[in-house]
């Protein structure tokens, strides 16, 4: 049973997806019956004046009447005016509208003419657009009910167009080994009902019906199963993101193996701000930390718009890495990018900050037990870099790159410091410094 069908429930998130999916089919099923509706227009007015058929006037009215209708219903879906058996009613007043214009609109006006020639002029394929609507609406129930309304409407207008005949033909009033002209003179005359072909042309609509209405039913099935899977793709990765970074979440969902520990090339940065602790000294812990918050939060922000990913927070710094586990073509000119957004983001939120650059091989990948991991990042590179932030407060600047860079630079002015020698590292290294 849909949500329509049960307004006094509370919907879930699946069903008020699946029913907003249902509100934009009726939408669609009612400009299709609009077209429809204008096509008919086209083609009895089109007769008239390229054939000179003169229809009867009504049908006009009751097209007219048909757009009336879809159009008002259209104006209430999702409204706070939409009922559950808004749907089943309009169906239900086109379906039978089109089984009594069959049954009571006289075919020709001028002259009486039995009203059984409107079966065997047009037909009962007038009927199956509408069923065929219905499946917009991915209402299996609507198909059905449906198809049920158009088989009983059709009989019950066949046996209202026979019901005035005083004298009725069908296929069992041929005799045995009837010849040519005894088929042609049954068909062809005023008389001929065609009962049989009443019961065969409803007998194709139902199982049109159902046909239609287990292939509405399995769609549902599997509109209502990706909901689900998004669902809890989207309630793992918010979980996972309170661990890990964005992206490292996302990509363990999509390909939990292209985390494992490996060897990728990368940049890693590693920001500090200088002089937190005087910064600390005399201010309210809650007014540090509400300031700290805000600001590593747009760091992070700038650092995943350079398709970088912060590994982790250092207390009053971070570490990202460009180039794993998101690859990248350029992954040190979106390092130095990401570099300048966070030095004028620490302006506007009043810090002084460090950063230092390294470029080079790292290993990366999950770490942990089997009930909680980390990704991270680790080798020389990192400590290179970590080192390089340190080496910035020594001197005087804000932004440190090692000598892997110097091919990257494209030509922008970079001051060299060859052979420095950094705490905690066994051989010197060239720094450069960005002008």
């Amino acid at each position: 049973m849909t949500q329509a069908d049960l307004p006094a429930r509370s919907a879930t998130p699946d069903t008020s997806r699946l029913l907003r999916a249902e509100q934009r089919g009726l939408r669609l099923a009612i400009l299709c019956r609009t077209f429809a509706v204008g096509a008919a227009f086209l083609w009895v007015g089109g007769s008239w004046v390229a054939f000179g058929f003169y229809p009867n006037p009504l049908i006009f009215v009751v097209l007219g009447v048909f757009t009336a209708v879809g159009v008002a219903h259209a104006c209430v879906i999702g409204t706070r005016f939409d009922r559950w058996w808004m749907k089943y009613a309009i169906y239900t007043i086109d379906i039978l509208g089109i089984c009594a214009t069959f049954a009571f609109l006289p075919v020709i006006r001028e002259e009486a003419v039995p009203q059984i020639l409107a079966f065997r002029a047009y037909g009962i394929y007038y009927l199956f657009p509408m069923v065929a609507m219905a499946t917009l609406s991915l209402s299996p129930r609507l198909v059905l009910w449906s198809g049920c309304v158009a088989v009983i409407g059709w009989f019950a207008a066949f046996f209202i167009a026979i019901a005035g005949m005083e004298t009725t033909l069908s296929w069992s009033d041929l005799p045995p080994g009837a010849t040519r002209a005894q088929y042609e003179a049954l068909f062809l005359s005023a008389d001929f009902i065609g009962r049989g072909n009443r019961i065969e042309e409803t007998g194709f609509l139902m199982i049109a019906t159902l046909i239609l209405s287990l292939g509405v039913l399995r769609a549902r099935r599997v509109f209502m199963a990706q909901v689900q899977a998004q669902a809890e793709r989207e309630q793992i990765a918010s979980t996972l993101g309170r661990y890990v970074p964005e992206a490292v979440a996302k990509r363990l969902i999509d390909d939990p193996e292209a985390l494992t520990p490996q060897q990728r090339y990368a940049v890693i940065l590693v920001m500090d701000i200088s002089g937190f602790t005087a910064y600390s000294a005399g201010r309210a812990p809650t007014e540090v930390i509400e300031h700290l918050n805000d600001f590593l939060s747009g760091c992070a922000e700038k650092v995943s718009r350079h398709n970088g990913v912060v590994i982790q927070f250092t207390g009053d710094g971070l570490m990202a890495s460009f180039g794993t586990p998101i690859e990248s073509a350029e992954p040190e000119q979106e390092a130095i990018a990401a570099s300048r957004a966070l030095m004028a983001q620490a302006g506007k939120a009043g810090f002084s900050i460090r950063i230092g650059l390294a470029a080079g091989p790292v290993a990366a990948g999950s770490i942990g037990s089997s009930d909680r991991q980390a990704f991270t990042v680790y080798g020389d590179t990192v400590n290179r870099a970590a080192r390089l932030e340190a080496h910035a407060k020594t001197l005087g600047r804000t932004l440190l790159l090692d000598g892997s860079f110097e091919d990257k630079l494209q030509g922008q002015p970079v001051e060299r410091h060859e052979q420095q020698t950094l705490r905690g590292l066994s051989e010197p290294v060239t720094v450069l410094v960005l002008a």
